[in-house]
This record gives C-alpha cells, structure tokens and sequence, in this order.
C-alpha cells in the first residue's frame, strides 16, 4: 500500500467533495464516476474550504463557495477567476474498498 488511508470507497458519494486530513494537511477528496481525485482543501484565492464547494461534473473540477472560482481536479489548475493560482494535486490509489492519498510536494499547506 502507498499512501494513507483516509477512507472507504462506499462512503465516498459520486460527485459529493469530502474534507480529509493527510498527514496534518487538508485534502479535498471528490469521486467522479469510477475515479477518485485529490486536490488541496484550501482555495489559493480566498482561503476557504474548496470541500464546502460544488462538483462540476462536466469540467471535473471543485467550485469554490465564496467566489465560484472552479479548480480542475486532474491538474489543479485555477479555471475561472478570481483564482490565478493552481492547488496541489495528490495521488490516490484504491485498493479494495480503501482510498489511500499520498501527498505530492506542491502547495503552502
């Protein structure tokens, strides 16, 4: 196993975000049909959690709450403004009914 387990696959609900801690850092862990994505739980605009946000299932990307900026979840990058900086994006590897997340070395937090 690589990574840490930060939860089981069937409390993960398609297209529903959920706030995880990895090693001390929060994670946004979102499950999209068969794939599971993690990015960086904090907005690089406004500093709020991109948990709390919406799913866009078309652009596979996290809706901030307080600004709508959107953030891909494959890459991170910052889609619309006011965001200009992308968020970390991290590993994660399902093994049977455990999601495990390793951390990439991207991100502040």
């Amino acid at each position: 196993m690589s990574g840490v387990r930060v939860c089981g696959w069937s409390e993960l609900g398609d297209g529903m975000p959920r706030r995880v801690e990895v090693d001390g850092r929060a994670v946004a862990l979102v499950r999209i049909g068969e794939e599971v994505h993690a990015i960086d739980d904090i907005c690089s605009h406004a500093e709020v959690s991109l948990s709390e946000g919406d799913v866009d299932l078309e652009e596979c990307a996290l809706e901030c709450w307080k600004h709508g900026s959107l953030f891909d979840l494959r890459t991170g990058e910052a889609l619309t403004l006011p965001a200009l900086k992308p968020v970390a994006v991290h590993t994660v590897t399902v093994e049977g009914d455990e999601v495990l997340v390793e951390l990439s070395g991207g991100g502040s937090r």
